[in-house]
């Protein structure tokens, strides 16, 4: 059987100064580690959040046609954060920087509230009722 495989979460980001302030002021994250000049491991999450030093207009990767683009886009991949209070989180988050881009809704799991970080990627903050995600499921 193979070891169990354990969840990182990358993220590229232009100004890896800025992105650090802004992930440890919007979710309580605290570096781990830095990582020569261009990365840094944050921590607080269940999964580890490396921020990666990726300019605009950079290879997205070895043999794709894409380059990065930081402004806002869609993309099914994001990060949803649990929190015990949104509207304080939903605060912080638009205090840090966050653009809200939905203000809170009500859901069947709770209250939802999406936003766009700094760099154009898209995140939720989710405060689940006492059913969560079993209020969804059939």
């Amino acid at each position: 059987m193979p070891a169990p495989a354990r969840l990182i979460v990358n993220l590229d980001v232009p100004d890896l100064a800025r992105a650090e302030h802004f992930y440890c002021a919007v979710f309580g994250l605290t570096v781990g580690r830095r990582i020569g000049d261009h990365a840094v491991e944050l921590l607080g999450l269940e999964a580890p959040l490396y921020l990666l030093q990726a300019d605009g207009g950079s290879p997205a990767g070895a043999g794709s046609i894409g380059v990065r683009d930081y402004r806002r886009h869609w993309t099914p991949v994001h990060l949803d954060v649990a929190v015990d209070d949104l509207d304080f989180a939903r605060s912080v988050a638009i205090a840090a920087g966050a653009v809200d881009e939905t203000g809170v809704r009500d859901a069947p799991y709770g209250r939802i509230a999406t936003f766009a970080d700094p760099f154009g990627h898209g995140f939720c903050l989710i405060e689940f009722n006492e059913r969560g995600y079993d209020a969804i499921g059939t």
